[in-house]
């Protein structure tokens, strides 16, 4: 439910603690404006920079796939996964259309990187 999409030639993924962790139960907690959104905005700000210059990458624009951690580690693994789940088949094959022909689908999302997390315990968990 926390996550941002910009679409792009290549995607850079981002994990940030745009929330602080939650109470028990709760996996993310209140808005982290310096740590968490400075964070954030810092990469967007970049992404524009970078996608602004024809001289930097000409002929390719760079997308973001930017998750919430929330501070937490298990949370954050959840959240990386998502990475992963995009690239493989689904579980119950492709299926069919109506006419017998395979579905047609967007070519599979080019991650070529990934940003952060910034706690050591996220970090490793996402690693």
């Amino acid at each position: 439910p926390h996550a941002i999409r910009l679409e792009g030639d290549l995607t850079l993924g981002g994990l940030f603690p745009v929330h602080a962790r939650g109470p028990a139960g709760v996996p993310c907690g209140p808005v982290k404006k310096e740590k968490g959104i400075h964070r954030l905005e810092a990469m967007l700000y970049a992404l524009d920079r970078v996608n602004g210059d024809p001289r930097v990458l000409p002929n390719l624009t760079l997308g973001a796939r930017i998750l919430d951690t929330c501070s937490r580690d298990t949370y954050a693994l959840e959240q990386t996964l998502s990475f992963v789940r995009s690239l493989l088949p689904p579980a119950g094959g492709e299926g069919r259309c109506p006419d017998g022909s395979p579905p047609r689908k967007p070519p599979p999302e080019r991650l070529v990187g990934v940003i952060g997390a910034s706690a050591s315990s996220v970090s490793i968990m996402v690693a």
